[in-house]
């Protein structure tokens, strides 16, 4: 089976579900154009414009794994519920969002009426289940035979990256000190540490400059999703132009070594962030933390592709039975 064959078997539900979302972003930023209000620091059009784009690339490769379990009858059809169940669910907290858009108030977190409060906590209900749908997926393709031993790993850890990632979400809804302090405080809950909600910001990702921000890991963890099956397909771009990367077993050994380094660079952003400490003024440990990750990740590759003999003939794509 090759990488791209199984593109002609997209989950349906999951497309149908980018597609809406693509819609969305196109009224959302003419929201941002012709809608001047402002919420939580931010013009008011900008958490559904990033969601729906968000979704767009999580749907798309959700669907693209989907597709994997084709050649496998009882796996294909649980996959096919699950992601029909995380679809809706999906969808069901993207309305929420967008409703509460227009009703002009914030939508996470929110406890101010007894409707806002219904509103949440549904949405918390809506990730919860798109969670467990996500889960049941990772556990799918964990078992599955897909393609060649490389990307099969590429998919299998990214999914899981995905699901830590996504799991970041359900720290934000802690409440924060302050907010104990107060009897049935409006907003319970916030997206950054050691700061309030609505301060200065980086622009277009709306991530605070003076303090932790959990958006950030759960952003780059849910990500995985994409970008460690692009670099395989990278890594197959460049096989013909170098001979090492034609042999599975060295794609294989990258594609875990990325995937450990990945996983690192989340683990790091999870603990800054939890430690009140913004992207760009990294602390000590942080920077050691760092420059060591980079360090092992450039020696581990060096090693793999040094290992490898120039002529190497290209190992059997036969996945090793789970």
């Amino acid at each position: 089976m090759s990488l791209l064959h199984p593109l002609t078997r997209l989950h349906r539900p999951l497309v149908w579900f980018v597609a809406s979302m693509a819609a969305l972003a196109v009224v959302s930023g003419i929201g941002l154009v012709v809608d001047d209000r402002i919420l939580v620091g931010v013009p008011i059009w900008t958490k559904p414009l990033k969601f729906s784009l968000s979704f767009i690339a999580y749907g798309l490769s959700l669907a693209w794994m989907l597709s994997l379990l084709a050649p496998l009858p009882r796996a294909h059809r649980i996959g096919w519920w699950a992601g029909t169940v995380v679809a809706v669910a999906s969808a069901a907290e993207m309305v929420l969002i967008t409703l509460q858009v227009v009703r002009g108030t914030q939508s996470h977190f929110n406890q101010a009426t007894p409707f806002d409060n219904i509103v949440f906590q549904v949405m918390g209900a809506t990730v919860v289940v798109l969670w467990l749908g996500a889960l049941v997926i990772a556990v799918l393709l964990l078992r599955a035979r897909i393609l060649d031993r490389a990307t099969a790993w590429a998919v299998r850890l990214s999914s899981l990256i995905a699901l830590a990632g996504a799991a970041v979400g359900f720290l934000m809804v802690r409440p924060t000190p302050e907010q104990l302090t107060v009897d049935e405080p409006p907003i319970s809950g916030a997206h950054s540490v050691g700061v309030p909600d609505g301060g200065p910001s980086m622009p277009l990702t709306g991530w605070s400059t003076t303090g932790g921000d959990l958006r950030i890991p759960h952003f780059f963890g849910m990500h995985a999703l994409q970008l460690l099956p692009l670099l395989l397909l990278v890594l197959a771009a460049l096989a013909p132009r170098f001979v090492r990367l034609a042999d599975d077993r060295v794609r294989l050994r990258l594609t875990l070594i990325a995937a450990g380094a990945y996983t690192a660079a989340f683990v790091l952003l999870t603990w800054q962030a939890l430690r009140g400490q913004a992207l760009f003024s990294p602390d000590g440990a942080t920077l050691t933390a760092a420059a060591a990750i980079v360090l092992l990740t450039a020696l581990a590759a060096a090693l793999s592709l040094r290992a490898a003999a120039p002529s190497a003939v290209p190992a059997p794509s036969e996945e090793v039975p789970a």
